[in-house]
C-alpha cells in the first residue's frame, strides 16, 4: 500500500463524530432535494382521507414507521402498526404505509399485497420505485439510500473520490432521510389540521 492511500485512510478514520454528522447531515439534505413535492402532497392526502392508517417495516425501517405512527397518533390519527396484538382488519377505507429502502422485503411486499386483496389504499416509502412492491402500491415516495451496486470492495476507491457512503452503512441513509421526512410530513399536518404542541402532548402516553 502506497504512502498516498495510506494518508487517505488516516484521514478517513480520524474524522471526528461531530463531522460524520455533519456528513451525514448534508446527504440527509440532498436526498430532501430530490424528493417530489407531488408525491409528499398525494401521500398527505391519502393519510386525510382514511378512516385508519397502518404502517409496516421491516428492521430498522420498522422503528421508523413505527415513531412516525405515534406521531400521527399524537395528532388524533386513527393509527395501528402491522404486527401488534391490538391491530385490527384492514378494510378499503384504510390506508397502509409500507417502509422499504429496498422494495424487496418478502414479508412488507406480502403485507402489501394482503392490502390491496382487501381493497385498502397502499402507500410506499422506498428508495427502489420499481420494485416488486411497486405491483401493490397506488402511490410511491422515493427518498434515496444507498446508491445501486456499491460494493464495500470498492471502498477505497469510492472515499478518495469522495463517496463516502459506508460511513452510513447498509440502509442507514435511507432510515435517516425517511424519519426526517415524516417528521417533515408531521409538522405539515400540524399547520393543515390547526394542531400545537400542546394537543399532542395532551395524547402523549402518561404510562411511562
Amino acid at each position: 500500500m502506497n504512502k498516498a492511500v495510506l494518508k487517505v485512510i488516516c484521514v478517513l478514520h480520524a474524522m471526528a463524530v461531530k463531522e460524520r454528522m455533519a456528513h451525514l447531515a448534508g446527504k440527509i439534505a440532498e436526498n430532501a432535494r430530490t424528493i417530489d413535492e407531488r408525491d409528499s402532497k398525494r401521500l398527505i392526502r391519502e393519510l386525510n382521507r382514511a378512516k385508519s392508517v397502518f404502517l409496516c417495516g421491516a428492521g430498522r425501517s420498522g422503528y421508523v414507521a413505527k415513531a412516525f405512527a405515534m406521531r400521527l397518533m399524537h395528532l388524533g390519527f386513527n393509527v395501528y402498526v402491522v404486527g401488534e396484538a391490538t391491530t385490527p382488519a384492514i378494510t378499503d377505507k384504510d390506508l397502509l404505509i409500507a417502509v422499504t429502502g429496498s422494495g424487496e422485503t418478502h414479508t412488507i411486499v406480502g403485507i402489501a399485497e394482503a392490502a390491496k386483496k382487501r381493497k385498502a389504499k397502499v402507500a410506499t416509502i422506498t428508495s427502489n420505485p420499481k420494485s416488486g412492491i411497486a405491483r401493490f402500491t397506488d402511490s410511491i415516495v422515493v427518498i434515496k439510500g444507498r446508491a445501486p451496486g456499491m460494493l464495500e470492495k470498492d471502498y477505497l476507491a469510492r472515499q478518495m473520490k469522495g463517496g463516502h457512503e459506508p460511513l452510513a452503512p447498509l440502509g442507514t441513509l435511507f432510515e435517516l432521510s425517511t424519519m426526517v421526512f415524516f417528521d417533515s410530513l408531521v409538522e405539515e399536518l400540524m399547520v393543515l389540521k390547526k394542531r400545537n404542541e400542546d394537543y399532542l402532548k395532551a395524547r402523549h402516553t402518561q404510562l411511562e
